[in-house]
């Protein structure tokens, strides 16, 4: 008789393991996305077979830091325990490769853009030089849309050629008539002069977010029959914010619009709460900071992302006093936006409240300067505190209508 550990069968790569790595790892794991390597067939996964069993038993990946407590997300990535267990269970067992006619039929990705080819493609005129060991101000590229009437779009896609340089980058529709950043020529990439103050004044604005790229996001995509609007003859506002290495690089990057093919039944709009004035002592564990205010009118909430740098360490959304979503370890290099499972109707005057938790002691392992006391500021190794939200609106509401209490 067989022992009865032989009786347990081992699960196989193509089996067991290759559905799963579709379904939650391979967006980013494959060539000129973010992952470090490509996990799309058996002799690219084996080599890492006992690192992905670390990193998906420590639930590092897929990242994702929403405590399940509060909230259900839509593009919530995380294993299912019976997922992990058949990781374990294959890489355990020796990860074996098992036949190829019981594979899955293998994912089409796009090549290039996340999603299919976009309806226009905007790119900044050259690559930037990133010089190395260079802090590097936040970078603006004023691109007329020489749109002559309004604009709907249903996704956009943000796209870098070197990922490793870049921290975020946002995309704004400043409309005709706005004033901000008037004093620049279009079409050159440029960095407004000033101290900090003058950098905080040119960077604040009222113009509507059509996307924006962090690490490990994907493309801003709005939910069917919703669209962001881009008013004619608007101009897009690109800002970026480069990192540094220890050698030069150069990036150049691409815009993906995707324009709705019928008016939309909704407008998304995204608003943000914030608090500019911070003041981080040195050495402390958990400073909060908070920020509350009520909604004029109503709006559907659909999403909430989190911003803070280096010293960030937690997140809550309230709405009511209650728990939207709270991040329990924020990621400075993992900025994700929570897409909520259930869009939630917040009426006119309903309480919202923002916390951020930040740590600026030795035991942050990416805190730059422990013995520094920490401002706002545009760089990582300053510090920032907003929580931006998206919400869904009649087509003809837009931003001023909408605060008109």
């Amino acid at each position: 008789m067989l022992p009865l550990l032989a009786l347990v069968l081992v699960p196989t790569f193509h089996k067991e393991v290759e559905p799963i790595l579709q379904k939650h790892c391979q967006s980013c794991h494959r060539h000129g996305e973010i992952a470090p390597m490509p996990l799309l067939t058996y002799s690219q996964t084996r080599p890492w077979a006992k690192a992905i069993r670390e990193a998906v038993r420590l639930r590092k990946m897929p990242p994702w830091f929403a405590d399940p407590r509060f909230g259900e997300f839509a593009n919530d990535p995380t294993l299912s325990a019976n997922e992990i267990a058949t990781l374990d269970a294959w890489v355990l067992g020796g990860a074996p490769e098992g036949s190829p006619a019981d594979a899955p039929r293998p994912r089409v990705w796009p090549t290039g853009w996340s999603l299919r080819e976009p309806d226009l493609i905007l790119a900044t005129p050259q690559p930037f030089l990133v010089k190395a060991r260079t802090e590097i101000d936040y970078q603006y590229l004023i691109l007329p849309t020489r749109f002559d009437s309004d604009r709907w779009v249903e996704a956009v896609e943000v796209r870098p050629s070197d990922r490793s340089v870049v921290h975020h980058a946002v995309l704004y529709a400043r409309v005709p008539g706005d004033p901000w950043l008037r004093q620049f020529p279009t079409g050159v990439t440029f960095a407004p002069p000033g101290d900090i103050d003058e950098k905080r004044r040119s960077g604040y604005t009222t113009s509507d977010i059509l996307g924006v790229y962090t690490p490990g996001a994907g493309p801003y995509t709005c939910p069917p029959g919703m669209a962001r609007k881009i008013p004619g003859g608007s101009d897009l506002v690109l800002q970026i914010h480069y990192t540094s290495k220890d050698t030069d690089a150069h990036d150049q990057m691409r815009i993906g619009l995707y324009f709705a093919h019928a008016p939309p039944k909704q407008r998304v709009l995204t608003l943000q709460m914030g608090v500019d004035h911070l003041d981080i002592p040195p050495g402390e564990r958990d400073v909060r900071y908070s920020v509350s205010g009520t909604m004029p009118n109503d709006a559907l909430l659909l999403s909430l992302f989190p911003h803070m740098h280096l010293r960030g360490s937690a997140f809550e959304f309230e709405m009511e006093g209650k728990p939207l979503l709270y991040v329990k370890s924020y990621n400075f290099y993992w900025q994700l936006r929570y897409e909520l499972k259930t869009p939630i109707l917040l009426r006119a005057g309903t309480h919202l409240r923002w916390t951020g938790h930040f740590d600026n002691s030795p035991a942050n392992p990416r805190n730059p300067d422990p013995t520094a006391e920490v401002h706002w500021g545009e760089q990582s190794t300053s510090e920032m505190m907003i929580g931006f939200f998206d919400v869904a609106v009649d087509p003809s509401v837009d931003k001023a209508r909408l605060f008109q209490r």
